[in-house]
C-alpha cells in the first residue's frame, strides 16, 4: 500500500483493528472467553478505573476480541469510536439514554422497526423522555417538534418496514442549525453502501445481527461515535454536569481534548454499559468479524438480487404494489440516486392483492424462503410484519408509519435469482 494512503473498505473489513498476535503469531483473531484481567499494580488498575490509561478491566466493559470489532466497524463508518452491545435495540437505548434524562424529549421519524417505536412511544415516557414523532418524507417537521426539552434527533436510513429513504442531509442540516445530535439507525443500508457521518450522522447505530454480521448466527449491536459534536451546550446535562455514575466526572469539561470529543462513546462505555449490563460476548464478536470480512463480497450480490426481485414483483398481476428505493418509479428512487451509488439494499417489500389472508396464503407456500423475523441473513426471508414484528403497534399507529395489513416484507438472499423468484411464483400460485 502507498505511504499515507487510506486503506479501502474492504482492506478495512477485512483487516482493521488486529495485528498477528506478538506472543503466539496467531494471524486469526482470538476469542478471549475471560470475565476478567489481572493488573499489573494497584496504580495500573486505579488508572484504569480514572481513564488515565485504557485496557482491559472486565468483559462487561470491554473485550480484547470485542475491541477489533469495534475498532473495525469504527473504521468501516469513518467514525471515532465504538461501543458494542448485546443487540441492536441495546444500541438504541443505550444511545439515548446517554444523551437525554427526565423530563428531555427526543424527535424521532415515525416510520421505525416495531421495537424501536414502542421503546420510543411506550418505554421511555415511564423513564421521562418523551418522544414526538416526524415525518421522515418532511425533513421541515422535524424542526418543528423541536422544543427547548429536545436532546436529540433520530432516524433510520432506509425505514423498517416501509424502506422510506431518509433525506439525512436535509435533517442533519436541522440538527447543526439547533445544535442537536442526530443519532442515525444505519443497519439497511450498511457502511458499504451508505456512511451517514459524511452526511451530518453524529452517532450511527447498527445491528450486527442484520448485514455486518450477515448469516442469521449471532445477536448483537454497535454505536458509533463520529467524534464531532460539541457536548460542551449546558442544555447536555448529563455531559455537562458531575456524574455521580463516574466520580463526578464533567464529561465534556474535564476530559483532555482528544478524549472530549469521544465523549458520547466513553460515557455509554462507563455508564449504561458498565452498570446496566448489556455486553456483547467476544464469540458473538468473533462471529461479527467473520461475516464483516466478506460483507463488501455479499452487498452488491444482495442488491442485484433485491432489484432483480423488485422489477419481478412490478409485473406481476398478483402484486397490488411493491417499494423498493432503486426501482425506477419508487417515491424514494430519486433520493437514491443522491445517497446510494452503490444500490439500494436487500430489502423489498409489496402487498399482495387479497390483502392479509393472501398474503399469509403467499408466505406458508414459500419453501426457499424462511419464515422468521429476521433480515440481513445471506438466505432469503419471508414475514408478515402487521402481524409479528410490528403487533405491538395499533392499526393506527402502522399505517401513520406507512405500514399497511397487506405488507409482505422480503430480505433478499444470495441464492440464485432464478430460485428465487421461482419460490416467488411458488407463493403467488397458492393465492
Amino acid at each position: 500500500m502507498a505511504q499515507n494512503k487510506q486503506p479501502s473498505f474492504e482492506t478495512i473489513a477485512v483487516q482493521a483493528g488486529h495485528s498477528p498476535d506478538p506472543t503466539t503469531l496467531s494471524r486469526g483473531v482470538p476469542v478471549y472467553r475471560t470475565s476478567s484481567f489481572t493488573f499489573k499494580s494497584a496504580e495500573h488498575a486505579a488508572n484504569l478505573f480514572g481513564l488515565k490509561e485504557f485496557g482491559n478491566i472486565y468483559s462487561r466493559l470491554g473485550n480484547p476480541t470485542n475491541a477489533v470489532l469495534e475498532a473495525r466497524v469504527t473504521q468501516l463508518e469513518g467514525g471515532a469510536a465504538s461501543v458494542a452491545v448485546a443487540s441492536g435495540t441495546a444500541a438504541i437505548f443505550n444511545a439515548v439514554i446517554t444523551i437525554a434524562r427526565a423530563g428531555d424529549e427526543i424527535v424521532s421519524a415515525s416510520n421505525l422497526y416495531g421495537g424501536t417505536y414502542t421503546m420510543f412511544d411506550a418505554i421511555l415516557p415511564d423513564l421521562g423522555i418523551t418522544t414526538k414523532f416526524a415525518d421522515v418524507l418532511r425533513p421541515e417537521t422535524f424542526e418543528a417538534a423541536i422544543t427547548e426539552k429536545t436532546r436529540l434527533l433520530y432516524l433510520e436510513s432506509i425505514g423498517n418496514p416501509v424502506l422510506d429513504l431518509a433525506d439525512i442531509d436535509a435533517v442533519a442540516a436541522i440538527a447543526k442549525k439547533r445544535h442537536l445530535p442526530l443519532v442515525v439507525d444505519g443497519t439497511f443500508t450498511t457502511p458499504y453502501l451508505l456512511k451517514t457521518i459524511e452526511h451530518g450522522a453524529d452517532v450511527v447505530i447498527n445491528s450486527l445481527t442484520k448485514w455486518l454480521g450477515g448469516h442469521g448466527t449471532a445477536i448483537g449491536g454497535i454505536a458509533t461515535d463520529a467524534g464531532t459534536f460539541d457536548w460542551s451546550d449546558p442544555k447536555f446535562t448529563l455531559f455537562n454536569r458531575p456524574d455521580p455514575n463516574y466520580h463526578g466526572l464533567r464529561w465534556a469539561v474535564d476530559l483532555p481534548p482528544e478524549l472530549r470529543k469521544i465523549a458520547f462513546a466513553l460515557r455509554t462505555r462507563t455508564v449504561p454499559l458498565r452498570n446496566l449490563g448489556a455486553c456483547l460476548s467476544p464469540d458473538n464478536a468473533w462471529i461479527f468479524l467473520q461475516g464483516i470480512e466478506s460483507l463488501h463480497v455479499r452487498m452488491p450480490l444482495h442488491v442485484q438480487n433485491a432489484l432483480a426481485v423488485a422489477k419481478f414483483l412490478k409485473d406481476h398481476p398478483k402484486a397490488a404494489w411493491v417499494r423498493y428505493p432503486g426501482l425506477e418509479g419508487d417515491p424514494s428512487r430519486e433520493l437514491a440516486r443522491k445517497l446510494l451509488k452503490k444500490g439500494a439494499g436487500g430489502m423489498v417489500v409489496f402487498g399482495v392483492k387479497g390483502g392479509r389472508p393472501a398474503g399469509e396464503k403467499f408466505i406458508e407456500a414459500l419453501r426457499l424462503f424462511s419464515h422468521l423475523a429476521n433480515v440481513g441473513d445471506a438466505k432469503s426471508l419471508a414475514l408478515h410484519p402487521a402481524s409479528t414484528s410490528h403487533s405491538q403497534l395499533t392499526e393506527e399507529q402502522q399505517r401513520a408509519s406507512g405500514l399497511t395489513p397487506d405488507l409482505v416484507r422480503l430480505s433478499i438472499g444470495l441464492e440464485n435469482i432464478d430460485d428465487i423468484i421461482a419460490d416467488l411464483e411458488r407463493g403467488f400460485a397458492a393465492v
